[in-house]
């Protein structure tokens, strides 16, 4: 009993030593801030980005291209498959790096490139999302828009997006999540999220164990948390549809 007690005193000592020696938890708190300010700027960034892919790639279904518009539509579709065929096609730390180091050189904070990079990266794969969800909708939706005088987008934005709003919006939260533990890999850049804060922490103390298992004790209660919300609301879409 006597050795169990002296293990868990010997065990706050090294978390107080860990942590709260020099405000080290500050370091944690700062770096929390960061990966999730970059989870919902990158969030938002993809889903702007997503939607307009989406709703090209769904105009140009089906598109022959005898007119002016309908080529520009041509041609906009294809700058949106090369988009997502580039995007998902190579490792967001390299699309990280790519941004960081070639394309913003002069950037001297990392945190709103990495945002902009992971956002870039997210519209590919939420841009999918979003067709998706665009499809599932009955195609007399649309008729019905154009009947009452609507113009193609403004039947997009006023009637099929908010039907299919109940399709995208669990698996825009599964994206979310998605996203917050791929911003762990936000170091690469000089940004110090969480993880990074954690490594900090890890070579400055020495403890090789703590800083370690909080980040990813961090990491696995907000994914939990996110996790019980997507499930709510996909359960509470559900009812909805009864």
């Amino acid at each position: 009993m006597n050795s169990i007690i002296k293990w868990f005193e010997n065990w706050f000592e090294t978390l107080y030593n860990t942590f709260i020696v020099s405000d080290r938890w500050i370091t944690l708190v700062d770096g929390l801030k960061a990966t999730l300010i970059m989870t919902i700027g990158a969030l938002l960034i993809g889903v702007v980005i997503g939607t307009a892919v989406a709703v090209v790639k769904v105009f140009a279904a089906g598109v022959k291209g005898k007119t002016l518009s309908d080529k520009v539509l041509i041609v906009f579709d294809k700058l949106c498959n090369i988009y997502i065929t580039v995007i998902r096609g190579i490792p967001v730390v390299v699309q990280l790096l790519i941004s960081f180091f070639i394309i913003f050189t002069t950037a001297k904070d990392g945190l709103w490139v990495a945002t902009l990079t992971f956002g870039i990266n997210s519209g590919a794969y939420v841009a999918e999302t979003i067709r998706s969800g665009i499809m599932a909708i009955d195609v007399g939706q649309m008729e019905a828009g154009r009947s009452l005088g609507f113009s193609k987008l403004q039947t997009m934005w006023l009637v099929i997006l908010p039907q299919a709003i109940k399709n995208i919006l669990p698996a825009i939260g599964n994206e979310m999540i998605a996203l917050l533990k791929e911003t762990s890999v936000a170091g690469y850049v000089a940004v110090i999220d969480i993880t990074k804060a954690g490594n900090q922490i890890k070579n400055t103390t020495y403890d090789q164990i703590n800083p370690i298992l909080l980040v990813a004790l961090v990491y696995l209660v907000i994914v939990m948390f996110l996790t019980y919300v997507v499930g709510t609301l996909e359960r509470r879409l559900r009812k909805n549809e009864r």
